[in-house]
């Protein structure tokens, strides 16, 4: 689903009533069960993926693709491209932009889940 998309269906359930936001639950329920998708279901928490002593930048992006798979991706690997190219610029150690890219997804985690 496209962010715009998304964002729109949420603007209007905040504008709802609690009756109509049940309303639309219902109707969603409905929508998923007479054209379900064939897709393994994404956990709602984190998963542990321990951070190694030492790792790339480009292994600490994939631990936390797998770390937070709930996540959009583009949306996410927009913004761990721009930390990426910091480092690949030598304008940033390793270490300091493991350390940005974990709060990052950790953030984009919390928007994620902070109205559900």
């Amino acid at each position: 689903m496209s962010d715009d998309i998304e964002q729109a269906l949420l603007k209007a359930f905040r504008q709802m009533t609690p009756t109509a936001r049940s309303t639309l639950v219902d109707f969603a329920d409905f929508l998923s069960q007479r054209y379900p998708v064939a897709v393994t279901p994404v956990s709602e928490q984190p998963l542990q993926v321990p951070r190694p002593v030492e790792e790339s930048v480009i292994a600490a992006i994939r631990r936390m693709a797998k770390t937070y798979p709930m996540l959009n991706s583009d949306n996410v690997f927009s913004a761990a491209t721009t930390l990426m190219t910091r480092h690949v610029m030598g304008q940033q150690a390793a270490v300091e932009v493991i350390d940005e890219l974990e709060a990052m997804f950790k953030a984009r985690y919390d928007d994620l889940y902070r109205d559900a």
